[in-house]
């Protein structure tokens, strides 16, 4: 079933699972569901419409949205089926970041949401000479409309082209939204996602006519792939936006999803507004609150209790993780995380409660899934990204570098690594390596795996390329430690620092809702978080926090001084400025050691 094109698997959905309701979103307010027909059919329409425009194969089509929507989805299967190439592109990024991707894509035809897209599509327009047009897949004055091209004519064409589509053709280029510099197109051919797909159906513990909810971000291997999964799989889809998801009206609660896909940050607010609501309690009630997550501390995946263990944890879930359960909507089988390093803590509290959470792990340009940590028992650990999957090799590689003991650059094989990166021949080789005739992609993460009695699981150690070297010429892996000190609930974000300084120091943004209801059950008399942030006593509950994590590493490793910062660290700035944090929630190192130097230089001056 690897040999599918990525449009086949609706139709498989029509001979398997048809569905009244495959796939929604809202619309002008409401709730508007397509079945598993009515998608093939506008999808059809869209193709006849995109052949009479001229599109031809191979051709270049761009899909922007704030949120995921039930149009850009048939869009996106119209486009395929005629063999022309989807690019989608995040909404959040400038005008010169459209021009640039844009032209290097040599994009034809734009297909839009609302918001401010027409306005800084329109401006990178001006630059572009290969786009013809720009539709919207919304009414909106002065613009051409997606639906206006819609036809019954050429039908068999589409078909024809369909038939002739090799499932090793480019299907799609996503531009990685990276660190620094300009993104890198990567192409992903049918099979490449495809192989994925199959290789992660029967792992989600979803059924057919599950309700699944997604609001990750479409343009996001992550998140289109799980969606091409889940058509496969046969589960109803509803897109929305992260707003939307919490309070008694919201779409955890009105959808009550089975399943869903996230990026560890999202878990983070879930569990912060959770701590924040157990602080405001008083009495019994808070005393019954911090006893029940006290028997989280523990937890381990499959571990069983018995005796008075065992009566403890019935109490804290009926009186207390029913309550967390209901407020996700009370149906939901599971959560996968990825896109960045999810905390111990988030996954063994949250699945403690019964709401289970696991990590995978992929890159854009492996399309994306490498490995996953499944739902069964004996194929889960917590602090890994879990057991390789089916069609994937991985091997770590220690042969360039000084590695500890198992450690080593995680290389990369299989049917689902990209095809390389649009016109940068010599990037796609520097990412490749080959090893005994064998063509391996290197994923720039250090690695090792670790092996129990059922099965073998990979632990991600560091980022290659993030190593910090100390001016003592020790290198230190800032991730792990960041992610450590992120299990605090006080703390939001953070930052290690240390390149070619004698010791390593952080800079870390708190948690404000956190950071308020601290200060106020600790008297701390400030009402702004500038002014918290200077209190004595705000400052020694960060050096306890730091002193609490400290001993988990090596001596060079550990931190030495930390500056708190009155900032916010975001994927967009509405200024215009650069972002702090890439599209998937990923530190921009440089851009953030920029704009916070002096707070730096104050910690080794």
């Amino acid at each position: 079933m690897s040999t599918m094109r990525l449009f086949d698997f609706i139709y498989h959905q029509q001979k398997n699972n048809p569905l009244k309701k495959s796939i929604g979103s809202r619309l002008n307010g409401e709730w508007k569901y397509y079945s598993t027909d009515e998608i093939i059919e506008r999808a059809n329409k869209f193709s006849c419409g995109l052949l009479k425009l001229g599109v031809k194969k191979n051709d270049k089509i761009a899909l922007i949205t704030y949120k995921n929507r039930a149009e850009w989805s048939i869009a996106d299967i119209g486009i395929q089926q005629i063999g022309a190439i989807t690019v989608p592109v995040y909404p959040t990024i400038s005008p010169r970041e459209y021009e640039y991707i844009f032209n290097d894509a040599e994009i034809k035809y734009c297909f839009l949401g609302t918001d401010d897209l027409c306005e800084k599509v329109g401006i990178a327009r001006q630059k572009v000479p290969s786009l013809i047009d720009i539709y919207t897949f919304d009414r909106q004055e002065g613009m051409k409309f997606w639906e206006d091209i819609f036809t019954d004519e050429g039908l068999p064409e589409v078909k024809k082209i369909m038939d002739s589509i090799d499932p090793n053709e480019l299907a799609t280029i996503i531009y990685t939204s990276g660190t620094t510099g300009n993104p890198k197109g990567v192409m992903l051919s049918h099979k490449n996602i495809a192989s994925n797909v199959v290789d992660v159906d029967d792992l989600m513990p979803i059924d057919p006519g599950d309700t699944v909810l997604s609001f990750l971000p479409l343009c996001h291997v992550f998140e289109r792939s799980a969606a091409y999964a889940y058509q496969y799989r046969g589960a109803t889809i509803t897109f929305t936006g992260t707003d939307n998801l919490g309070g008694e009206t919201g779409d955890l609660q009105t959808l009550k999803p089975h399943f869903f896909t996230t990026v560890p940050r999202l878990l983070e607010k879930v569990y912060e507004k959770i701590y924040n609501k157990g602080l405001q309690l008083t009495g019994s009630k808070k005393k019954l609150f911090f006893w029940a997550l006290s028997l989280t501390d523990d937890y381990t995946y499959d571990k069983s209790h018995s005796g008075m263990s065992a009566i403890k944890r019935k109490m804290a879930d009926k009186l207390i993780f029913s309550k967390w359960r209901q407020a996700l909507g009370g149906n939901v089988k599971g959560i996968l995380t990825g896109a960045a390093p999810c905390p111990v803590s988030m996954a063994r509290i949250f699945s403690a409660a019964g709401i289970p959470v696991r990590e995978g792990y992929g890159l854009t340009e492996t399309s994306p899934g490498l490995t996953i940590n499944r739902y069964d028992a004996g194929n889960a650990m917590l602090g890994s990204v879990g057991p390789t999957l089916g069609q994937v090799e991985i091997y770590i590689d220690s042969s360039e570098g000084d590695y500890k003991e198992g450690e080593g650059e995680i290389l990369a094989a299989g049917p689902n690594i990209m095809m390389g990166y649009y016109n940068q021949k010599e990037k796609t080789e520097e990412v490749f390596k080959e090893i005994d005739g064998k063509r391996w992609f290197r994923t720039g993460d250090i690695g090792k795996f670790i092996k129990s009695d059922k099965n073998q699981f990979l632990k991600i150690t560091d980022r290659k390329k993030e190593l910090l070297k100390t001016s003592g010429g020790k290198y230190v892996a800032p991730a792990p430690i960041e992610s450590a000190l992120k299990e605090d609930f006080l703390v939001e974000q953070v930052m290690v620092v240390g390149d070619a300084k004698k010791f390593v120091s952080a800079i870390i943004v708190p948690s404000k809702e956190a950071l308020h209801n601290w200060c106020k059950e600790n008297q701390v008399n400030c009402q702004s978080v500038g002014e918290m942030i200077q209190d004595e006593k705000v400052l020694n509950c960060f050096q306890d926090i730091i002193n609490k994590y400290n001993p988990r590493f090596s001596h060079i490793e550990q931190i030495k001084k930390f500056k708190l910062l009155d900032a916010e660290w975001e994927a967009t700035k509405k200024d215009g400025s650069d972002a702090e944090l890439t599209p998937t929630m990923k530190l921009k190192r440089r851009v953030i050691a920029d704009k916070f130097q002096k707070d730096i230089d104050e910690m080794y001056g």
